[in-house]
């Protein structure tokens, strides 16, 4: 499937932000005192290790915010592959533009393109199955959509954006309740007729509890590979089965052949490693 670029409106106010941040109360002094108003240049942004790309739309904001007329042709889109030396977008401007949005454009480029790169390294690792990665709502406040959007151009798909758009029942919800039955009732209650309900099971037991209640899906938290395995079978296609619980490239490929249909991963948004791309100046 395509990937759906991010709407502008979305991420013009956290680029906006940043910026402002950035400039603080004078703008920018190096540049200013050093390169003339008129000035001229071409830049290219060039990856600087393997990886995938993430974020191209949202750092060529930061350029454009400061000066509209910049021309930013792109060689590698969101969701490309890179390698080292890797053109991704050629800049043509006012340098002092350039330079002066160049921190928050790298800022927000590379954290996503690492994002993104993270995913696409666990997807690989599962490509032999049928489960999906997805990330969480480990997400970094006011970047949730940004950093969902990431992984989705790493390969992977979202879980949850907010509390408002599923019923997920963790073991929190089914203590204060009194019971796994008590939550599952309550929640299908009061959810409407378009909302999924999720429920967090930590033993087999546990699982065929729910599944003689009647839920939509289940997520299975820190269960072995051999008991993932058992879990998917009681399920057997009656409900959505998602692993999760400390899940690495190296243990993926175990978890997602034991059947289950998804692999939620909070660490891809929380603490992916930035990717190295960097802003070079072509004389």
């Amino acid at each position: 499937m395509a990937l759906s670029l991010l709407p502008p409106l979305l991420f013009e106010p956290l680029v906006r932000a940043a910026l402002v941040e950035d400039l603080g109360r004078a703008g920018d002094l190096t540049t200013d005192a050093i390169v003339p108003p008129d000035l001229r240049a071409t830049t290219v942004l060039a990856a600087r290790q393997p990886g995938v790309v993430a974020g191209l739309d949202v750092a060529a904001q930061a350029f454009r915010l400061i000066d509209p007329s910049i021309e930013i042709a792109v060689e590698q889109g969101d969701g490309s592959v890179v390698s080292p030396g890797s053109i991704i977008a050629t800049l043509r401007g006012s340098a002092r533009a350039m330079l002066t949005g160049e921190r928050t454009a790298l800022n927000f480029l590379c954290h996503l393109s690492g994002i993104a790169t993270a995913t696409a390294t666990v997807v690989s690792a599962v490509r032999d199955f049928n489960a999906q990665i997805v990330c969480t709502r480990k997400t970094t406040p006011g970047l949730r959509a940004l950093q969902k959007y990431a992984v989705r151009a790493g390969g992977g798909g979202n879980h949850r954006f907010g509390l408002d758009d599923a019923v997920l029942i963790k073991d929190n919800h089914v203590a204060i309740a009194g019971g796994i039955r008590k939550a599952l009732e309550r929640a299908r209650a009061a959810a409407g007729h378009m909302v999924k309900i999720e429920l967090e099971v930590d033993t087999l037991a546990q699982l065929e509890e729910a599944l003689d209640i009647g839920v939509d899906a289940v997520l299975l938290d820190n269960m072995t590979p051999d008991e993932l395995r058992q879990a998917v079978a009681m399920v057997d296609g009656r409900a959505l089965t998602e692993a999760s619980g400390r899940v690495t490239a190296a243990t993926a490929p175990a978890i997602a052949a034991s059947g289950v249909d998804l692999i939620s991963i909070g660490w891809l948004t929380h603490s992916a490693p930035a990717l190295d791309i960097g802003l070079d100046y072509h004389a």
